[in-house]
């Protein structure tokens, strides 16, 4: 059950409007990053986790996640609210008005005109959010590694939003969001690594004869490192087809009603590399093509 609390979760203060910035902060309030993309990714993994505590720990970061989404909200609401007033009352000419709404990269109609200054669903360039964004794949050792990755992702589109803007209190405001991204992380890292069989993911086990070698799929000068080492990997410099000592050619047994079939198909489809036909696309080329030998007009004797 939910309660909305009237006081967000961090004081935000907007020193001037700035339709151009609260377009670029959509992109955390709709965009695969954004606050509402974590919320529902926690939310759907918490709901299904069977670990109590686990359980509890993502539904906590999925409700505090959707009060960042208030806090983004509420930046892009007031970043946009001269604008909105301007766009409904139309107090302005109509070319100085439009150039307000999109000068300083507020570049995105969706924001400017559709939903009149407020914050919309999309990312920064006008693309609704869509569940695409969740990528929750229901076992757990997974999901928490791609939600530290979530995280990682998430602290970076915040530094480069801090970095865009000169308004102490918006930098404020996304200063404790980014760092509230890294403490997510901590938690989820320590999640994963509480439980004991962490790797590799699912209950197979992968098959022993390729789990530790290392192909080298490149040509050129071979880096090594720790990820590709004789210490750690069976390091293979010239992997050729098949590595499983086959012949590399695929093959399937087909009954001989259905081979039988596939072999009239094969036969009916059959190209002739005997023959030079004139195309389409040689006809319509500005270059005729060259004259075929003429094998004589039908009929004609």
């Amino acid at each position: 059950m939910f309660r909305h609390v009237k006081q967000l979760q961090y004081t935000v203060r907007v020193a001037e409007p700035n339709p151009g910035l609260a377009n670029l902060l959509l992109e955390q309030f709709g965009g695969p990053q954004g606050e509402l993309a974590a919320a529902c990714r926690y939310f759907t993994q918490g709901l299904g986790d069977e670990d109590p505590a686990r359980k509890e720990m993502l539904m906590d970061i999925a409700t505090e996640e959707l009060s960042h989404l208030e806090i983004i909200g509420s930046l892009v609401g007031m970043l946009n609210k001269g604008a909105k007033g301007d766009l409904a009352e139309g107090v302005e000419q109509e070319a100085e008005l439009y150039r307000s709404l999109t000068g300083h990269g507020n570049d995105s109609h969706t924001t400017a005109l559709l939903y009149g200054g407020g914050p919309a669903l999309t990312n920064s360039a006008g693309v609704p959010w869509t569940a695409a964004y969740i990528d929750t794949i229901g076992e757990i050792t997974a999901d928490l590694r791609s939600n530290i990755a979530a995280e990682a992702r998430a602290k970076i589109i915040y530094e480069r939003l801090i970095n865009v803007t000169d308004d102490p209190g918006v930098k404020d405001a996304l200063g404790f969001l980014m760092t509230r991204e890294v403490a997510h992380q901590i938690s989820f890292e320590k999640a994963l690594y509480s439980i004991r069989n962490n790797f590799p993911p699912g209950k197979l086990p992968p098959v022993e004869q390729y789990a530790n070698v290392y192909y080298n799929m490149s040509k050129g000068d071979d880096l090594r490192g720790s990820w590709n080492s004789d210490e750690n990997f069976e390091y293979v410099a010239d992997p050729q087809p098949a590595v499983d000592g086959g012949d590399g050619l695929a093959d399937i047994q087909l009954p001989s009603d259905q081979q039988a079939t596939v072999l009239a198909m094969a036969q009916r489809t059959q190209s002739n590399p005997d023959i030079d036909p004139v195309t389409g696309a040689e006809m319509g080329a500005s270059v005729p093509p060259v004259e075929r030998p003429s094998k004589g007009k039908p009929g004609k004797k």
